[in-house]
């Protein structure tokens, strides 16, 4: 194998290629050595012989592995940098371990700069409850996985300091989830101390754990406890390295709903006491009722107005419906009630609060300015300021559960965390533009948010922890808002910003779609 991987080296290091005889003599390799070599290597597709000038040169074999080579590494890949950083750091040993059934296995070493040092055979295999790894691994499963584990597990006693009690175990593997990584204090081998991180990959999966492991007088209890977030921010780095750059597409398809297609659909509002979906056409300003009791269901002109509509709001006796400077409620007997009083900006969004008779509104502070966002109360008009944004706020969602309340600005693609009580805004999630521009905002039972992708052909759904974790195709460009009715979401769409051409493609633009979710 060594005489192989010289003559691979060789012919990769020469840009004009070698023959067999420069390969022979430069390597000292007899004539019929070389020449065995060379076929096999060929034949493997990990040489090629150009046929001209009569010279090996590397095949396009090893092209394709060195693309694998920097595709998303495995465990071991991604370890490996970290691993020699906290081997720099300590002078210990570090390992790289991963679960297998009731026991951790060793994957990967760095060896220490002493001479007495730790030195386990990889591919060992040692108990889960008395190593740094194992109990760092537990720590980070999923409770059921866990309890299953600690169940079956014989737990040895290997040194005087071995956990051999459950009820202890489970008490050690809550205050290792809850600092962030594992301790063996020689509970495997005596006079030998570890401490390990657990890495778990970005959809929470826990991949394996990293330690490091030394003698009992160099790694003293007081240096084990500063090392620990250490080997816990490197463990992080890992496990953000095997993180999937984009999420698959979700293969759900996205319906159309019969009915017409609107200019811009937005704003919808799921009814759950009437059983019906309100929705508006902004540029011809109407307000539509969707009526799911039905089979199919029905779509029909609720009301017309004068003036484009910035926000639907349906409560109990009516529906608010505000423009950008103006506002009226339509009663459930379809009078049409002004509101008296108005703040003077202009309304950009709005959304339920948290209160009754209130709304979350953003209104556009002076030009180039942003927005400021904040409370109004609907039955006067009046405004209470809580946070400036610096750009325009396009939509609004209150989570009640959470008591926060989410907002989008499409100029940064960006979704906010606004809490009451706190002045400073959060970043949850940004896409880049070439996604499309994000419009509207809606929670699913999960606790998700949503939002649209317009010009974008999708939906997309992110993680409290702002992760983005599904994406919805659709088959139209422009969806321009979104809200979840139970178990399925619904979704407006806009026509009038599509191209024609693009139209003959995505003659749908304008209908209304839903998808389970």
């Amino acid at each position: 194998m060594e005489k192989a991987i010289d003559m691979l080296e060789a012919v990769g290091a020469a840009a004009d290629g070698l023959s067999q005889t420069d390969l022979a003599a430069q390597l000292s390799l007899p004539r019929t050595t070389t020449y065995r070599l060379l076929a096999t290597l060929v034949a493997r597709g990990m040489l090629r012989r150009d046929p001209l000038r009569k010279v090996y040169r590397l095949g396009f074999r090893c092209f394709e592995m060195a693309r694998q080579a920097y595709t998303m590494p495995d465990l071991a890949a991604a370890a490996a940098l970290e691993m020699r950083g906290l081997r720099d750091l300590t002078g210990e040993t570090c390992y790289l371990a991963t679960l297998d059934g009731l026991e951790v296995i060793s994957l990967e070493r760095c060896d220490g700069a002493h001479s007495v040092r730790s030195a386990a055979v990889l591919g060992q295999r040692k108990p889960v409850h008395c190593t740094s790894q194992g109990k760092a691994i537990l720590s980070a499963m999923e409770a059921p996985a866990r309890e299953d584990i600690v169940r079956d597990v014989t737990l040895k006693s290997f040194t005087p300091h071995t956990i051999t009690d459950r009820r202890r175990l489970n008490a050690e593997l809550k205050i290792t989830a809850a600092r962030g990584y594992a301790i063996d204090d020689e509970e495997i081998v005596l006079g030998v101390r570890c401490v390990g991180a657990p890495i778990v990959d970005a959809a929470g999966v826990v991949r394996g754990a990293i330690s490091v492991a030394g003698p009992a007088y160099r790694l003293t209890r007081a240096r084990v406890e500063l090392l620990g977030p250490e080997v816990a921010q490197a463990a992080r780095r890992v496990g953000a390295q095997l993180e999937t750059v984009k999420p698959a597409a979700d293969e759900t398809a996205a319906v159309a709903i019969a009915g017409p297609w609107a200019f811009h659909g937005a704003h919808p509002q799921w009814s759950s006491d009437r059983k019906c979906l309100y929705w508006a056409d902004v540029l011809a300003p109407s307000v539509r009722r969707l009526d799911m009791t039905c089979r199919p269901a029905r779509d029909d002109l609720a009301y017309r107005l004068d003036s484009p509509i910035k926000a639907l709001l349906v409560e109990p006796d009516g529906m608010w419906v505000a423009g950008g400077n103006s506002a009226v409620l339509i009663k459930r007997d379809g009078a049409i009630e002004p509101l008296a009083a108005w703040p003077g900006a202009n309304l950009l969004a709005m959304c339920p609060g948290g209160n009754a008779g209130e709304a979350w509104a953003a209104l556009e502070q002076d030009e180039g300015a942003g927005c400021v966002v904040g409370v109004i109360t609907l039955s006067n008009g009046r405004f209470e300021p809580h946070w400036p944004i610096a750009e325009p706020v396009q939509a609004l969602q209150w989570c009640a559960k959470e008591g926060e309340l989410y907002a989008v600005t499409p100029e940064s693609g960006a979704i906010l965390i606004l809490q009451p009580g706190h002045d400073s805004v959060r970043r949850l999630a940004s896409m880049p533009k070439g996604s499309g521009l994000l419009s509207g905002l809606a929670l699913d039972i999960n606790g998700g948010i949503w939002t649209a992708l317009c010009d974008g052909w999708s939906v997309v759904r992110f993680t409290r922890d702002g992760v983005l974790d599904r994406v919805v195709g659709l088959p139209v460009p422009c969806p321009t808002d979104l809200v979840a009715d139970g178990a399925r979401m619904i979704v407006t769409t806009a026509r009038q910003p599509v191209a024609l051409d693009t139209l003959a493609k995505a003659p749908l633009s304008g209908c209304l779609f839903e998808f389970p979710l």
